[in-house]
């Protein structure tokens, strides 16, 4: 019956080509254009970073402070910035073309958790990043395909975590990951991640896994590209 009841609902919203839905008590845009149907199309199936939605559902505490990194059009952070209040959630974005869509899905919210347009990187040096028409698949990371290679600047992750002190990470680089987590994570003590072994792979996830591991953190869970990791130690 659920299932029945979401086919339906993408159907009419399809049918009607509405402007707006609500995911999790979050608002998105959906005006046709203002972002790729791909994406458009799994805001109208409601299944659209659910993985994410459901583990910070689960972590995040009022009051914690989240640092996102890969904001994409914004909705993650404000799923974050309605459990720990706007102020405590810092989301940094590469793609300089997603800043309008950022902003107007803040403003369709009435939030506005602290957005900065650079890229993080390990050095903090001017990176290339690579455009896709998909900006879902935009990345750091080149993936040999024919996305637009374009100059962003960045922060370094050690400056960053310096000047927030996240108690959280939340993190979709689609591929970076593997050079970011390697970074002294400071205070971090929750890791929510997508893992992309079909870009990196799956050695270099291993690898990353066991590294997180010597350093205190263990898989809690996993569910399809997405995990958490804990520090326990």
């Amino acid at each position: 019956m659920k299932r029945l009841l979401r086919s339906l609902r993408k159907s009419f919203r399809y049918m009607f080509n509405v402007p707006t839905v609500r995911l999790g008590g979050i608002a998105i845009d959906t005006t046709a254009g203002h972002i790729p149907e791909n994406v458009r199309e799994l805001i109208f199936r409601e299944i659209y970073e659910d993985t994410e939605r459901d583990l910070i559902g689960k972590i995040l505490r009022p009051g914690m402070r989240t640092l996102e990194i890969g904001t994409g059009i914004g909705f993650v952070s404000l799923v974050a910035a309605r459990i720990c209040g706007e102020g405590n959630v810092f989301c940094y974005e590469a793609n300089p073309e997603l800043e309008q869509t950022i902003r107007r899905n803040f403003a369709l919210n009435g939030m506005k958790p602290n957005l900065t347009m650079r890229a993080v990187t390990v050095d903090g040096t001017p990176i290339t990043f690579f455009k896709s028409d998909n900006i879902i698949s935009s990345s750091l990371y080149d993936r040999k395909r024919d996305d637009k290679p374009i100059m962003v600047e960045s922060e370094a992750l050690s400056d960053v975590l310096a000047k927030h002190d996240p108690a959280a990470l939340i993190m979709d680089v689609e591929g970076a990951e593997i050079q970011l987590l390697a970074v002294d994570l400071k205070n971090v003590a929750d890791i929510i991640v997508e893992l992309h072994p079909h870009i990196v792979g799956e050695d270099a996830i291993a690898a990353l896994v066991s590294n997180l591991k010597s350093r205190g953190y263990v898989m809690v869970s996993n569910n399809r590209k997405t995990s958490h990791f804990a520090r326990v130690a």
